[in-house]
C-alpha cells in the first residue's frame, strides 16, 4: 500500500513538472512548448479565449513547427485609437475653410512674444514667417479650441515625421515641409477628400499617376506613407522650381500652378503671398496661414506646455519584407503575432487587408523589426501555411484589376445608401459628402460621384453602351476573364448562386460569348 502511493505520488508530481502556468495575453506572449508539455492559463481573458498560441495554429494547420517564433508587440489601445481616428482631417479641413480671422483673445500669448518667436523662425527657415495679424489669428485660434487635436498629431508625427525628413532631404527640400503633411490629411493615409484627393498628401488621382502612384482593386499606393511622400517630394520640388519661392509653392501644390500665376497677374506683377492672398481660392487663402501656424505650434510646443502622448512604435523600428505570395492580415496575424490593427497602420495602401502578388509589381510588408526577422526565418513554412488555409477555407479572392479613381453610379429601384456604401467599401457620409446631399433620399435615375475602395470593375459595366452589360439588362454577355463572381458584383441583388440557378449551371467554368440570365424569368 505504501509502495503504490509513493508511486501515485512520483506520477503526480512529474505531471506537475510537465506544467507551466503562463498568464493568458495573446497581446503581449506567444507561447511555445514541447509536445509533451501542457501549459495552463492564469485567468484567461474571455476575449481571446479561442486565440491558440501561435505554433499550434501552425502546427494544426499546416503540418510545421516554427523555430523562435517572436513575441508580439504590446500595443496600447489608446494610442492605436490615436493613430486610426479620422475624424482630425474632418476638423483640419474646416477649420482651414472656416477660419473667420478676426481677432481671437488668447491671454497666455501677448503679441509682443509671438513677434519675437516668428522673428526667430523666420530667420533660420526659407518660408516668410514674419508677424501678420491673420497669422496670429490662427495660431491662437488654434491653441484656443484645438489644443487636444495638436497634442493627438504630436503623437502621430512621432511615427511619420523621421521618414518624411528622409525622403525630403534626398530631393534638397526644407524639412519644416513635413508639417504640410499635417494640413493636408491631418497624418491620415487613408484620408479622403470630398473631390477624391487621397493620402498623407492628398494626391489626385491623375497627379498620383504623373509620379507612379497606381491604383488598383488591392492597392491605393497614394496611400502609401513611403512612396506618397517621395512623390510629394518630387512635386514639390518642380513647384519650387518653377516659383523659386516656397510660399507660392506651398500654394501651388494646394490650389495648382494656374491658380497661383492667375494671383501674381491680378496682383500687379507681385510675388509675395500676403500680397497675392486675397487674389487665391479662399481654401489656399487659409492653407498657408494654416501650414505656418501648424509649424510655429510644433516648433514651440515645450513652451505651450503640449503634452502628446508617447508611441509604441516609431518608423525606424520598422522593416520591409517583399511578398512572394498573396498574404492576407489575419494571417500575417496567426502567424507573427503582429495584431491586425497594427498591420493595417503599418500598411495603409492595402485597401482590403490582402497583400496581392502580381507579376512586375513589388509590393512589402512593412512589419516590427523583431517580427521581421522572424518572418523572414521562416518565410517558406508561413506560405504553405497561408496557401494551405485558402485551400481549406475555399475563399474565392477579387480579381486583380486597374481600378478608376472616381466613378458616377446610378441609382436603382430598391437602392438606398447603406446598400450603395456597402458595395463601394464607402461611408454614408463620405457619399454625401461628394454629391452634396443634406439628406439620405434617392431618387431612381439619380446620378452619384463615387470613389470606390472595394475591387469593381467599373470600366466595362460604367462606360460600355452594350445595353446586354447594363445592370437594368436580363441578358449578360460573358467577356474574356469573367467568373461568376465578377459577374455578380456588377448586378446589385445577383449572387453566384443565382446565376448557377437561373441558367442551369452545374459547373463555374465560363467561355467569352456565353449568354447569362441576370434574372429568374
Amino acid at each position: 500500500m505504501l509502495l503504490l502511493l509513493a508511486g501515485i505520488s512520483t506520477l503526480a508530481q512529474e505531471k506537475k513538472n510537465k506544467e507551466r502556468v503562463e498568464k493568458a495575453n495573446f497581446r503581449v506572449q506567444i507561447f511555445q512548448k514541447s509536445d509533451d508539455t501542457e501549459i495552463k492559463l492564469a485567468e484567461p481573458d474571455p476575449e481571446f479565449k479561442d486565440k491558440l498560441p501561435i505554433s499550434a495554429v501552425i502546427r494544426d494547420s499546416s503540418k510545421v513547427k516554427l523555430k523562435d517564433l517572436p513575441h508580439a508587440q504590446t500595443i496600447d489601445s489608446l494610442w492605436m485609437l490615436e493613430l486610426t481616428n479620422s475624424d482630425l482631417f474632418d476638423e483640419m479641413q474646416e477649420s482651414i475653410k472656416e477660419q473667420d480671422y478676426e481677432e481671437v483673445v488668447y491671454k497666455e500669448l501677448p503679441t509682443d512674444t509671438l513677434k519675437a518667436r516668428l522673428a526667430k523662425l523666420n530667420a533660420r527657415t526659407p518660408f516668410n514667417i514674419e508677424y501678420n495679424p491673420i497669422l496670429e489669428s490662427v495660431i491662437k485660434s488654434y491653441l484656443k479650441r484645438n489644443k487636444r487635436g495638436m497634442e493627438r498629431l504630436m503623437a502621430l508625427s512621432s511615427y511619420y515625421f523621421p521618414m518624411f525628413e528622409q525622403e525630403l532631404d534626398k530631393y534638397d527640400i526644407p524639412l519644416e515641409i513635413k508639417y504640410l503633411a499635417i494640413v493636408e490629411s491631418a497624418l491620415n493615409p487613408r484620408a479622403r477628400s470630398r473631390v477624391g484627393a487621397t493620402g498623407l498628401w492628398q494626391f489626385m488621382f491623375t497627379t498620383g499617376k504623373m509620379h507612379d502612384l497606381d491604383v488598383s482593386s488591392y492597392v491605393d499606393e497614394r496611400m502609401d506613407p513611403e512612396r506618397s511622400t517621395e512623390a510629394a517630394a518630387q512635386y514639390l520640388a518642380s513647384l519650387y522650381k518653377v516659383f523659386g519661392d516656397w510660399d507660392l509653392a506651398l500654394a501651388s501644390y494646394n490650389s495648382g500652378p494656374g491658380n497661383v500665376s492667375k494671383a501674381i497677374r491680378r496682383s500687379g506683377g507681385s510675388t509675395d503671398y500676403w500680397h497675392l492672398r486675397r487674389f487665391l481660392p479662399r481654401e489656399t487663402a487659409g492653407y498657408v496661414p494654416a501650414f505656418l501656424a501648424t509649424l510655429y505650434l510644433f516648433e514651440y510646443a515645450n513652451e505651450h506646455n503640449f503634452q502628446p502622448s508617447k508611441p509604441d512604435v516609431v518608423y525606424f523600428e520598422t522593416d520591409t519584407i517583399q511578398v512572394k505570395q498573396l498574404l492576407n492580415f489575419d494571417q500575417i496575424t496567426k502567424v507573427t503575432g503582429v495584431e491586425k490593427e497594427m498591420l493595417q497602420f503599418l500598411n495603409p495602401s492595402f485597401k482590403l487587408d490582402i497583400i496581392p502578388f502580381v507579376e512586375d509589381e513589388k509590393y512589402s510588408l512593412r512589419l516590427p523589426k523583431q517580427a521581421t526577422g522572424k518572418f523572414v526565418s521562416n518565410e517558406s513554412a508561413i506560405y504553405d501555411f497561408a496557401e494551405n488555409q485558402l485551400v481549406e477555407e475555399k475563399k474565392q479572392l477579387p480579381k486583380y484589376v486597374k481600378t478608376e479613381d472616381r466613378i458616377r453610379y446610378r441609382v436603382r429601384s430598391g437602392d438606398y445608401l447603406g446598400k450603395i456604401a456597402e458595395k463601394y467599401g464607402v461611408g454614408i457620409s463620405s457619399i454625401k459628402r461628394w454629391n452634396n446631399m443634406r439628406s439620405n433620399n434617392l431618387r431612381v435615375g439619380q446620378y452619384l460621384t463615387i470613389y470606390p475602395r472595394k475591387p469593381v470593375e467599373v470600366a466595362s459595366s460604367s462606360k460600355s453602351s452594350n445595353s446586354s452589360e447594363n445592370s437594368n439588362a436580363r441578358i449578360y454577355t460573358v467577356k474574356n476573364g469573367d467568373s461568376l463572381w465578377s459577374i455578380s458584383k456588377k448586378f446589385p441583388g445577383v449572387t453566384v448562386q443565382n446565376l448557377r440557378s437561373w441558367n442551369d449551371m452545374n459547373t463555374s467554368s465560363l467561355k467569352p460569348g456565353m449568354k447569362l440570365k441576370l434574372s429568374k424569368s
